[in-house]
């Protein structure tokens, strides 16, 4: 299969806990997880263009020139004037985030519908929508007009933040319609309170394609059709999980991009093995966007793994 993807979201800045002379600091650092997935999927080597608005600050500017230098088509970038770009401030349990969200309004809330270029979304072989933008009226606007363009594949991730919000009727709405979703295990919870398979079962009836959910050092869960299965995560030394669910995104949005949409259940399986190594590559190092690996960093760091 050829093509390019477009992914439709948010980018924002990172201000990332850590420590510098026994003093707690913040660094910036580029995000969303939208971003990090098109990031993801151009650094594994496939065409992409992100659709998403923009502050006119110097964050702003520093995100569109990431995107240029990493391969990413901006063709779908807004710039919106007057407007800050959102920060995310980032703590950390362990090795798992947690973000809080400043500016108003949202930077990355501000695309509209009319935005939206149909050419680019109809001549694209997938399309991804999802995360917390679809909180903003004006970006669900614009992500249902995207997702009605008949033409690429549909893949949607909900990537909850219960701190800003959380929509599960905007979630089936999306779901009832994408060839995949992806969704963490936590993200399951917060939706419904379901086990990651009654979570799976629930979406499959609602019309989803395929189901992956993703279960930190456990895997993933693979349901499509009436089957499951267990994808085991790498054994790897873990530094940063932030950016670990939007790595998988992007190594499965990359794979339907290179080789097409599975039509079973063990090609979707075979997908996610690959995209469970990507996040897994990605943990290894601080931040989201910047860790995203190369195909030459994946078949290095693991060697057994088929790509």
């Amino acid at each position: 299969m050829t093509g390019y993807g477009v992914v439709l979201g948010e980018a924002l800045i990172d201000l990332l806990e850590s420590t510098s002379g026994g003093e707690l600091v913040y660094r910036p650092a580029v995000g969303g997880a939208p971003f990090n997935v098109a990031v993801g999927i151009a650094r594994l080597g496939a065409p992409v263009d992100f659709l998403g608005s923009f502050g006119d600050d110097p964050f702003g500017n520093r995100l569109l020139d990431f995107l240029d230098k990493n391969g990413v088509g901006t063709e779908g970038a807004v710039t919106v004037p007057g407007v800050a770009t959102t920060l995310a401030v980032t703590t950390f349990q362990g090795h798992e985030p947690t973000f809080r969200f400043y500016g108003e309004p949202p930077s990355y809330g501000l695309l509209d519908a009319p935005d939206v270029d149909e050419s680019l979304i109809a001549g694209a072989a997938l399309l991804y929508c999802g995360s917390m933008c679809l909180l903003a009226p004006p970006v669900l606007a614009a992500a249902r007009r995207a997702w009605s363009i008949p033409g690429p594949i549909r893949v949607f991730d909900p990537n909850v933040r219960p701190v800003v919000g959380v929509n599960p009727e905007v979630v089936a709405e999306f779901a009832a319609t994408a060839d995949l979703v992806k969704l963490s295990s936590a993200d399951a919870t917060a939706l419904w309170g379901d086990s990651p398979e009654a979570a799976a079962g629930r979406l499959l009836d609602l019309g989803a394609g395929a189901v992956v959910v993703t279960l930190g050092a456990q895997g993933a869960l693979v349901a499509q059709g009436s089957g499951t299965v267990l994808v085991p995560a790498p054994r790897i030394a873990p530094v940063d999980a932030t950016g670990a669910g939007d790595a998988t995104m992007a190594g499965l949005s990359w794979g339907i991009l290179t080789q097409g949409r599975p039509h079973d259940l063990g090609g979707w399986a075979t997908l996610t093995r690959v995209a469970v190594h990507v996040a897994g590559l990605v943990c290894e190092s601080p931040g989201g966007a910047v860790s995203m690996p190369t195909l030459a960093d994946l078949r290095t760091r693991f060697v057994d793994l088929a790509v």
